[in-house]
C-alpha cells in the first residue's frame, strides 16, 4: 500500500500468475505506493486482457510518511480519473469508486462529488460509478441521482458495520465489495480462535474458511483479498471451492458479538 515492494520481479510474477489462474477482477488505486501499484499492474498486465476489469479509487491521497487523507473536492475528482488512466495506460476504466473521507450525512458536497463522477462517467472516461466507505444513507441518497456500479465498505465476520448496506446492496442486486476481508494488522479476524477451529474442522487454512464465509453469506459478494506471495494467491483463489457447512456459518457469523 505505501511504497515500492521488495521484490519487483517477484510483484510482476505475482499480478501475471493471477490473471493466468482466471483473476479478473483487479482493485487498485493511484495512492497506493503512490503511483507504484498502478506502475506494477501496467508493467505486468498490459496490454490488458479484454476480459481484465481494472477498478481504480479516487478522493483520497497519500502523505510521504504513509498518512491519507482527502483529495475529493469535485476538481481533485475529475484529475485523480485521468491521472488513474495515465498512470494504468487505459483510455477508460470499467468503473471508479469515490471513497467518501467525512463521515457527515450526505450533503450539498456529496452531491457535487457524485456530479463529477457522473460527468467522468458521460465523458467516458468511466463505465460506472462506485462508492467506498460509505453508510446507508448515502447509498440511498446516491441511488437517487446515478446508478450504483458497486459499493466498497470494510467488512469481515468481526467488523459487520456495513451489514445494513450489504443487505440494500444485496435487496439493490448491486456488486459489494468488502475491503479487509481478513482485517487489518492487529484486528486481523485470523487470530481468533472460533475461526481457526472451524477451519481445522474442515481442513482449509483460517483465511480460506473467512473469504468462503463472506463468498456464502450474499451472492452479490465480489473479494479483493490482497496478497504479496505467491502462497496466498493460490490459497484464496482455493478458497472459492470450500463449502462450509452450517455449524461452520453459524459459528463464524457470531464472531461481531
Amino acid at each position: 500500500m505505501f511504497g515500492p515492494p521488495a521484490d519487483r520481479a517477484a510483484a510482476i510474477s505475482l499480478l501475471r500468475e493471477a490473471v493466468e489462474h482466471g483473476v479478473d477482477h483487479i482493485d487498485t488505486a493511484e495512492y497506493y505506493g503512490p503511483v507504484v501499484v498502478n506502475e506494477l499492474i501496467r508493467e505486468a498486465l498490459h496490454p490488458y486482457p479484454s476480459e481484465l476489469v481494472l477498478v481504480s479509487k479516487v478522493g483520497a491521497a497519500r502523505g510521504r510518511r504513509g498518512e491519507i487523507f482527502a483529495a475529493d473536492q469535485p476538481d481533485q475528482l475529475r484529475r485523480g480519473i485521468v491521472d488513474n488512466l495515465k498512470s494504468l495506460g487505459v483510455d477508460t476504466l470499467a468503473a471508479v469508486n469515490l471513497r467518501v473521507m467525512r463521515a457527515s450525512a450526505p450533503d450539498a458536497f456529496f452531491d457535487d462529488q457524485l456530479q463529477a463522477m457522473v460527468s467522468a462517467r458521460d465523458d467516458g472516461l468511466i463505465g460506472g460509478v462506485r462508492l467506498s466507505n460509505i453508510s446507508l444513507d448515502h447509498l440511498e441518497h446516491a441511488l437517487r441521482f446515478v446508478d450504483v456500479a458497486c459499493v466498497q465498505n470494510e467488512f469481515n465476520p468481526v467488523d459487520r458495520a456495513s451489514q445494513s448496506v450489504l443487505e440494500e446492496c444485496r435487496r439493490r442486486d448491486i456488486a459489494f465489495v468488502p475491503f479487509a476481508p481478513l482485517g487489518f494488522g492487529s484486528t486481523s479476524v485470523l487470530r481468533n480462535p472460533v475461526l481457526a477451529r472451524a477451519a481445522a474442522r474442515l481442513g482449509c487454512t483460517p483465511a480460506q474458511a473467512c473469504l468462503s464465509w463472506e463468498l456464502e453469506i450474499a451472492p452479490n459478494v465480489l473479494l479483493i483479498p490482497g496478497t504479496s506471495s505467491r502462497h496466498h494467491l493460490l490459497e484464496n483463489l482455493e478458497a472459492s471451492r470450500i463449502h462450509l457447512d452450517s455449524d461452520a456459518l453459524h459459528s463464524i457469523s457470531q464472531l461481531h458479538r
